[in-house]
């Protein structure tokens, strides 16, 4: 049992002041509102929910910043595509284990406490399956008990290179698997992760270039109940492409298609008409918006203002982990609103002005939802996932309420997060994560190797 002490903290039901928060088990056994501090206690000045990170593909922080060099063509996410092949062409298990723990370190440094590790390295360098089929899964799930992030693993379905069930390319040849492959290898991921408290699996259908039509059935099946998430949308090629093929838009094709409810997670959706984006509100999906990711590979814009009015909820993912922050997306995400739009405060309404609070709110139970997670935020049962902001940050001087979100995501030069818990266990203080040099240690050797190859 621990107990914590907030001045200020953010509850379901709005900012409150002199909180104690009491952790049992990985659990937040009570919390009492008004109460002083007690001997004992550990004090903090703002405490706030952690983060889900709905989206990751861990093993891209290692190749962070190698694409920014122009081509001999017009760069697009397919040239960048091709820079990631090359880069996890030479990867081995050991590898993947030491990049995804320094993604999950500077995920837990920024805030947020749970990934979704969208999954789809499953072979060695040659595309033969490994003897144990999980050995990259069992690497994820060693990369975050070494970290202590919470993990959401989901297992990738990837079939083909195209719509249409085209052959998949030689930069593929670690991902790919047919149906009774994948049923092996989701059983043997369910293992892997066995031992890890509070650890979801669920299954992702790569995308639908990826898998036909009755392998996105099969693999829907064997998700169970668990969640399930899919590459949708993402890229005007991909739309073109797909219209080619079905004669529909893919948000639209999906619809009709699959039952898409509250498990499912549309990955970037990036370029969803307003009669697709009102069918993804009525369903429940998640939108799976990764803003710093989409804007560093061009994608274009989600329309998030137009999702949230129709009663859409979105979560916050990074993706290629170019680059790793809550507040970076946040941010990222109002500010590609208000270019496209020209406006400011674009995702706000009458009901929630405060633009940090809304990206927050939104994020925050979009991201449990999409990950399975079912009791979320600074509430007696969840999970002890909780953030400390640093009171003495420049950004958030004499801030309160709402205005020490705005001031976070839009004004501090430095991170704000200065202590962060995950199931109660204490990963981050100062701002540092406990065993980040070590990890680090091990991350720079591993780039030494690949990158001399």
């Amino acid at each position: 049992m621990a107990d914590l002490f907030f001045a200020r903290a953010l509850l379901p039901s709005g900012w409150a002041r002199d909180v104690r928060i009491g952790v049992d088990v990985g659990r937040i056994a009570s919390i009492e509102i008004g109460a002083p501090a007690r001997p004992g206690d550990e004090r903090h000045a703002i405490g706030i929910p952690g983060m889900p990170n709905l989206h990751s593909h861990a093993f891209q922080r290692g190749m962070a910043g190698l694409a920014e060099i122009r081509g001999a063509t017009a760069d697009s996410f397919w040239t960048w595509r091709e820079v990631m092949y090359r880069f996890v062409g030479r990867m081995t298990p050991d590898d993947i284990e030491a990049v995804a723990a320094q993604a999950y370190v500077e995920m837990l440094e920024a805030g947020f406490t749970r990934v979704g590790e969208f999954h789809y390295i499953h072979h060695d360098v040659s595309g033969a399956p490994y003897g144990n089929l999980a050995e990259l899964g069992e690497r994820i799930a060693a990369a975050t008990a070494t970290s202590g992030i919470g993990l959401t693993l989901l297992p990738v379905f990837y079939a083909h290179a195209g719509f249409g069930g085209q052959t998949p390319n030689e930069g593929q040849r670690r991902f790919i698997n047919d149906i009774d492959g994948y049923a092996r290898l989701l059983d043997a991921s369910r293992r892997a992760v066995a031992d890890l408290p509070g650890a979801v699996v669920g299954v992702a259908p790569h995308s639908l270039r990826a898998a036909m039509p009755d392998e996105l059935t099969a693999v829907v099946d064997l998700g169970k109940e668990g969640p399930i998430h899919i590459h949708i949308a993402e890229q005007a090629r991909e739309v073109d492409d797909c219209m080619a093929w079905s004669g529909q838009r893919p948000i639209d094709w999906l619809m009709d298609h699959a039952e898409v409810d509250r498990r499912w997670c549309l990955i970037h959706a990036t370029h969803a008409t307003p009669n697709e984006i009102r069918r993804m509100a009525l369903g429940g999906a998640v939108a799976g918006l990764c803003p710093v990711t989409e804007a560093n590979l061009g994608d274009g814009t989600f329309s998030a203002p137009d999702f949230i009015g129709q009663g859409g909820t979105f979560g916050i993912g990074t993706d290629s982990n170019v680059l790793i922050g809550v507040s970076d997306e946040l941010r990222q995400l109002e500010y590609s609103q208000r270019l496209a739009r020209q406006m400011r405060n674009a995702v706000t309404s009458e009901a929630t002005p405060s633009t940090g609070r809304t990206l927050f709110d939104h994020a925050l139970k979009g991201g449990a939802q999409a990950l399975g997670v079912a009791a979320v935020g600074l509430v007696e049962g969840a999970s002890a996932d909780i953030v400390a902001l640093d009171h003495d940050n420049a950004a958030l001087a004499a801030r309160a309420g709402d205005a020490i979100l705005d001031s976070w995501i839009f004004a501090a030069r430095r991170s704000a997060v200065d202590a962060v818990w995950v199931r109660g266990r204490k990963l981050v203080q100062d701002g540092r994560h406990h065993a980040g040099e070590a990890i680090a240690q091990r991350f720079h050797a591993t780039l030494q190797r690949l990158l001399r190859q």
